[in-house]
């Protein structure tokens, strides 16, 4: 597995957000039976970089907590069966999943933490793992769709022990 984590802000989370990124990357591919090793970039930015992304990429101008960019379409989310190690979906030098970007916002790491009565560390997590959902083909736009995703977050972070 590679994750490039990439600093467009300052950073200075009381905890080791490079490690706990690439636990939760890890625990969700876990989880989810994810076959093949996989590639994940993510890149940390203030509000106004966010704010610009959503705009561009959702066409909402307004400042979000993060941002996910999969490389991979799925048909159902969480089959990956008809994924060949021979289609463009893999890093022809690491041969690698390249499963998508993750644009987390710090900003809103500290604020969300704060408004939620939780740490840092569980709403980086969070967040994390909210968007390797996503790259994985999981999406929140029915409430069937939801209940599935947020049952996921619960189960995935609970079995790695980050808890409210």
């Amino acid at each position: 597995m590679t994750v490039t984590l990439e600093e467009e802000t300052e950073v200075s989370f009381p905890f080791d957000y490079k490690k706990l990124a690439e636990q939760v990357i890890d625990g969700a591919l876990k989880a989810e039976g994810f076959p093949f090793e996989a590639e994940v970039s993510l890149l940390l930015v203030p509000l106004k970089a966010i704010q610009e992304l959503n705009l561009e990429y959702r066409g909402i101008d307004a400042a979000t907590d993060v941002l996910s960019f999969p490389l991979i379409s799925y048909e159902t989310p969480g089959d990956f069966t008809w994924i060949e190690q021979e289609e463009d979906n893999f890093n022809p030098d690491t041969n690698e999943a390249m499963l998508g970007d993750i644009v987390l916002c710090v900003d809103r790491v500290w604020e969300q933490a704060a408004e939620f009565g939780h740490s840092p560390e569980r709403e980086y997590a969070f967040l994390i793992l909210h968007s390797m959902l996503h790259l994985l083909g999981y999406d929140h736009m029915t409430k069937e769709d939801a209940a599935v995703m947020e049952e996921k977050q619960r189960r995935i972070l609970n079995q790695m022990g980050i808890l409210r």
